[in-house]
């Protein structure tokens, strides 16, 4: 691109062009890409920073935190209490909502987060990141509680994700495509690198963990066995696998050069409709790449159509390429009936 633009200049622009972000929304997304900065900056100091290894505590979903996940939470949190467009804010890592102090101006939007996704990979300097989401609190309400943010991921205002790896790049969404800005460490702002993003709607790359095969149901075996058949099987083409273990890493690769991810339900957990989030990761993610022309499912039903019943709810995860997301569904559904 000739015209470096930043990201400050892309959203002021498209507030005058188009009219809907509106400045409150402005406002918000520049607070988070400014507090992803400065989580990029611990995440780059490493072992310098004293920032590696296990804080000795767990989160609400009794998984143990690293001191990292603590860190980004407390950033994400201090940058964007106080500049008066939140009413509260919900993560990965609290187990309850925090809403605004009431020292401070209170908004009409609402913050989810995956402070740290990835935090498996901090310690091995494998591309980690940081997924957010924006609701509107809903109208008439007072004050704000918990069940002001269990509305279906079609009410997202925006979404977005910041990766921090050889660069790091800041994807968002407003609900008018996807747009990718990279950081340039020199200037400190994110410049725009990637306009009106889109997913490849056939691709021949899955993403998945193999190890947990022997407990997927049928449907999901039927579907990756007839990958790995490749051009002699029933599929025609040979398929290649990547699995980072960080979704917004594989997500990024997704929307970079298409493919399709999967976290699908399993036999460990019978009573859990999946390992990820709802609110703090498939909703966001299933919104980014529709925006891009991709799909996301449950395995059965379109993600950003589910109703939460619960801030940590869970969820199965089927997101990438259109034509495969439709294969997998489809294959969960036949087998339903």
């Amino acid at each position: 691109m000739t015209r470096r633009i930043s990201l400050t200049q892309y959203l002021i622009e498209q507030q005058r062009q188009h009219g809907h972000i509106p400045q409150e929304l402005r406002l918000l997304i520049e607070v988070v890409a400014r507090a992803c900065k400065r989580i990029a900056i611990s995440v780059n100091k490493g072992a310098l920073g004293e920032v590696l290894g296990t804080a000795g505590s767990e989160n609400v979903q009794g998984e143990v935190q690293k001191k990292l996940d603590i860190i980004a939470n407390e950033v994400l949190i201090e940058a964007n209490e106080w500049g008066g467009h939140l009413a509260a804010m919900a993560s990965e890592e609290m187990e309850g909502i925090y809403v605004v102090p009431n020292r401070f101006p209170q908004g009409e939007y609402l913050l989810m987060f995956d402070p740290l996704d990835g935090s498996s990979n901090i310690d091995v300097n494998v591309s980690i990141g940081t997924i957010f989401s924006v609701l509107k609190k809903p109208e008439g309400s007072a004050g704000v509680c918990e069940a002001d943010f269990l509305q279906p991921g079609n009410q997202q205002a925006a979404a977005g994700y910041c990766v921090y790896g050889p660069q790091t790049t800041l994807v968002l969404t407003v609900g008018d495509g996807v747009v990718m800005f990279t950081l340039d460490r020199e200037q400190g702002s994110f410049v725009l690198t990637e306009d009106d993003v889109k997913i490849p709607e056939d691709t021949k790359e899955f993403a998945i963990n193999m190890s947990n095969m022997r407990h997927w149901d049928a449907p999901m075996k039927r579907y990756i066995d007839e990958c790995l058949e490749g051009s002699t099987g029933v599929r025609g083409k040979d398929f290649n696998m990547r699995w980072i273990a960080s979704m917004v890493a594989d997500v990024h690769r997704i929307l970079t050069r298409g493919g399709v991810f999967m976290y699908p339900w399993d036999k460990r957990e019978p009573n859990k409709a999946g390992k990820l989030r709802l609110m703090y990761e498939a909703n966001p993610m299933a919104f980014l790449v529709e925006q891009a022309g991709g799909a996301a499912t449950n395995a059965r039903q379109r993600i950003l159509d589910l109703q939460p019943s619960q801030l940590h709810e869970r969820v199965s995860v089927v997101l990438g390429s259109k034509n495969e997301v439709e294969q997998v569904t489809r294959y969960h559904l036949e087998a339903g009936k």
